[in-house]
């Protein structure tokens, strides 16, 4: 029982991989999305309520070290890199290594996906099945789509940490700081460290806990290149995107190889409902007939 709330923690810790939108906002709590000890992973580049990053195209490698710790004394390391890149449209590429459980008998295989706010889709491909599910993205709004050009509603959500300390109505005390800007894994990053102290007997510690986070956001690209974090109860992760490029990606990597069949998300998403070949929920395969236009 308490291994499994030690995984919980660190996974509200680090939610690699895993939502579309990565959430960093400085002075939330630990296991909370942005808390101290808090980041995310996949879909980094669409920071700040969904909005797309255009004109910062870049294509990385982000490597997540992990490292859980427990209380007879034994430890768990994992270490994951996951390619990504963006281009300059704003369209973005993340391609994971998924390992089902050794009991399970199945191979590793790739999950690709692909957002596209150009043409209004997303994509989750798997290498293991050859099938694209394909859903529709939310229109933006205008405003929305001006922050979007210009790229500063993302570098406000990534930086909008206030130097300081403030108390929290639980008691615990974030304190907020930042040594300016330093190149960091081959770019020019800014640096904000929140660290939270939770008092003694406010969870039932015996002594007071100081979980933290560092961050070093690189404004150009509207993206974190390295985040650290600490947390006592769970362990230690380490994100550092690495062999960054600002280069345009090739543009084959925002494209549905062929050989996929490309199939609708079901009921509940949008293109569930469309009347694309089969009916709702239909597929059709790249390369074959064309897909129904947008509604």
């Amino acid at each position: 029982m308490k291994k499994l709330i030690a995984v919980s923690l660190l996974c509200g810790s680090v939610i690699l991989a895993q939502g579309p939108d990565m959430r960093m906002v400085p002075g939330g709590g630990p296991g909370r999305p942005g808390g101290p000890g808090g980041f995310g992973g996949r879909g980094m580049e669409m920071l700040g309520s969904g909005r797309v990053v255009a004109g910062a195209p870049y294509s990385a490698v982000e490597v997540l070290t992990i490292q859980q710790r427990f209380a007879d004394g034994n430890s768990v390391n994992t270490t994951t890199s996951t390619p990504r890149a963006r281009d300059g449209q704003g369209r973005t590429y993340v391609s994971e290594t998924i390992t089902p459980p050794a009991a399970s008998g199945k191979p590793a295989y790739t999950r690709i996906t692909i957002t596209d706010p150009v043409a209004g889709y997303r994509y989750e491909l798997n290498s293991s099945t050859m099938i694209a599910v394909q859903s529709r993205l939310p229109k933006m709004t205008a405003s929305d789509s001006s922050a979007a050009a210009s790229g500063r509603g993302a570098a406000r959500t990534a930086q909008a940490a206030t130097p300081g300390t403030v108390t929290r109505s639980d008691g615990a005390m974030v304190t907020t700081s930042s040594q300016g800007t330093a190149t960091v894994n081959g770019v020019l990053a800014t640096h904000t460290l929140v660290t939270e102290v939770i008092p003694a007997g406010a969870i039932g510690n015996a002594q007071p806990i100081t979980t933290s986070r560092t961050t070093w956001v690189s404004p150009d690209l509207k993206i974190p290149v390295q985040i650290k974090s600490n947390d006592p109860r769970v362990g230690t992760s380490d994100m550092e995107l690495t062999n960054i490029s600002t280069g345009e990606p090739s543009a084959a990597l925002f494209a549905v190889p062929a050989g996929y069949t490309i199939q609708k998300a079901g009921p509940g998403g949008d293109m569930g409902r469309g009347r694309g070949p089969g009916g709702p929920g239909g597929a059709f395969r790249r390369g074959g007939p064309a897909p129904p236009p947008a509604q």
